[in-house]
């Protein structure tokens, strides 16, 4: 490859397109890889570095995922990671054991050597661990450079074989210098110029658009979020009029959105489209009845998205292709390769065995929420709508605890409404992630009016995320949040009680279900 490139080899952990997200950070092209990809394939992509992901096996038992050893002969920098580095101490003559005492979260590890991978990083720096699998004893040729009360190898390397190891997972938020450690091990031990920019991607995908398409007709599944309207863009700047725009109202969406979405994609809206709006809200609410299960409620919705996509498509004529909104994180979170599934997005893996497309169209598959930002804004997107709140598939399905109906979403809808104006009128909204109403299945006694109510309680959350792979609790200041639940317990008939939801992800996930 012309561009300097880091690869990472994906051991089926949940972190993998994160590290890959991190390298990029750095300004350094990075690619995701399945861990047996082949030396041979390793050698034509002439790496500057490789990085092994954790993953969820013990490299000692039934099951484990291993790697050639003469990987580590190929004269390349390899950075193992969690189980990576169980993997790496393995195959080199280490002992991988049990833990006595499993990790997990914020763990303060102390540096021993700040020569190479830790250069600039504090003695003592808290990290993100996550393994019950520890290095009792390195390999003979390798140097202990960290460790922690619980770990005696929180860290190892051979530095003459460019060969590096670390038990926690410098790629998440929690790991407080996790950019240090990953940018001196980019930049000062792979020898990367760190000059890469995404600049390229809107310009490269189009053409690639073009030459999968050619004549074809092109449906797009269009939400009116963030990721769906960036597809949508980007697919009318490849194909033009070849592209019709299928926005679903599943009645699951915040209050007034199916009226905003189509002013904006609408006929009478900025963008040349050819648009066609389905209100199927009863449609949802029947197939819905009674089901409580947050994955089958997910894949009830998004089977149902396919069908109506489907029945659209029919009345348009042939219809080659359906492009989607994917995003990383949907797809790693329901699962790739060896990765645990944590819950099917209604785009990935929601999707029925059979779907009426020659082919699904993901172009922003590989991106993070924030780097499909910087598209949109490259393909001249306003920033009020690239920076809008993102709201997921299956809408408020997912923000209502068990069974869905019209009375339900009517409630989440006028709760969510007062929560995001509040925030606003606040002037807090800056520098969140991503804030919305939820309605939990708990019922409580209250008292208004001198009457005892009986009634649900609405949950708030608010995050602050750049990846949405991790996720910190913001924290809103008290005066919003009381006023928000004054007005909600009195304006939103059905709800006596407002809790806030102050968990990080991990290890909750920024939904509810």
């Amino acid at each position: 490859m012309a561009r300097e490139t880091v690869i990472v080899l994906d051991f089926g952990g949940q972190y993998n397109q994160l590290i890959a997200r991190r390298v990029r950070e750095c300004n350094v092209y990075c690619e995701v890889h399945p861990y047996n990809i082949g030396l041979s394939r390793i050698r034509e992509m002439n790496p500057k570095g490789i990085i092994f992901t954790g993953g969820p096996n013990s490299v000692y038992g039934e099951g484990a995922v291993v790697c050639e050893k003469e990987i580590f002969d190929l004269g390349i920098p390899i950075l193992g990671i969690c189980y990576g580095s169980q993997l790496m101490a393995h195959l080199l003559g280490g002992k991988v054991t049990t833990a006595p005492v499993s990790e997990y979260g914020k763990t303060e590890v102390e540096i021993d050597d700040h020569a190479s991978l830790f250069a600039g990083v504090s003695d003592k720096t808290i990290c993100w661990m996550s393994h019950t699998d520890y290095i009792e004893k390195a390999p003979a040729d390798f140097t202990v450079t960290a460790h922690t009360q619980a770990c005696p190898v929180a860290a190892m390397e051979c530095r003459e074989r460019g060969l590096y190891a670390v038990q926690f997972h410098p790629e998440v938020m929690h790991t407080v210098e996790g950019m240090t450690m990953l940018r001196n091990f980019v930049i000062n031990i792979c020898g990367c110029a760190g000059d890469w920019k995404m600049d390229s991607f809107v310009e490269t995908t189009i053409q690639a658009i073009r030459d999968k398409v050619g004549k074809g007709k092109v449906l797009c599944a269009l939400s009116g979020g963030v990721d769906s309207s960036v597809a949508a863009v980007l697919l009318a700047k490849a194909v033009g009029r070849q592209l019709t725009c299928v926005f679903v109202d599943h009645g699951l969406l915040r209050k007034n959105e199916g009226d905003e979405v189509e002013a904006v994609f609408g006929p009478d809206g900025p963008y040349d489209l050819n648009f066609i709006r389905v209100n199927a809200q009863e449609r949802f609410y029947q197939k819905l009845a009674g089901v409580t299960e947050p994955e089958q409620k997910r894949k009830i919705i998004g089977e149902e998205f396919i069908r109506v996509f489907e029945e659209e498509a029919k009345k348009i004529g042939a219809v080659d292709f359906l492009v989607q909104g994917t995003i990383y994180p949907d797809v790693i979170e329901s699962g790739l390769g060896k990765s645990a599934v944590i819950k099917s997005h209604h785009n990935v893996g929601g999707l029925p065995d059979h779907v009426d497309f020659k082919e699904i169209i993901e172009p922003l598959r590989m991106l993070f929420k924030d780097e499909v930002r910087k598209a949109g804004l490259e393909l001249g997107i306003p920033e009020y709508l690239v920076f809008r709140q993102p709201f997921p598939g299956p809408g408020l399905g997912i923000r209502i605890i068990g069974e869905v109906t019209a009375e339900k979403v009517r409630i989440v809808q006028d709760a969510d409404y007062i929560y995001r104006e509040e925030i606003a009128n606040a002037g807090v909204d800056k520098g969140l992630g991503q804030y919305f109403a939820a309605l939990t299945n708990m019922r409580s006694v209250g008292v208004m009016g001198d009457e005892r109510t009986y009634d649900y309680a609405v949950a708030l959350r608010a995050v602050c995320t750049s990846d949405f792979m991790t996720a910190d609790c913001a924290q809103i200041p008290w005066d919003v949040l009381s006023k928000v639940a004054n007005r909600i317990v009195n304006e939103v008939k059905g709800v006596n009680r407002v809790l806030y939801d102050c968990t990080s992800k991990p290890p909750a996930t920024i939904e509810f279900e």
